[in-house]
């Protein structure tokens, strides 16, 4: 599943779904890279 992140203030990152951490982050999945920052909410 796709999902978009958000690191920091102002980046966002869409990739595919990784697993969520203990702290509320997710990590997603670019190509071979993964990246983790909090989901972005759907409105």
């Amino acid at each position: 599943m796709i999902r978009t992140i958000t690191i920091g203030s102002c980046i966002s990152v869409q990739g595919v779904f990784e697993r969520q951490v203990s702290n509320g982050n997710i990590v997603v999945r670019v190509g071979s890279k993964t990246y983790e920052g909090k989901p972005v909410v759907m409105a």
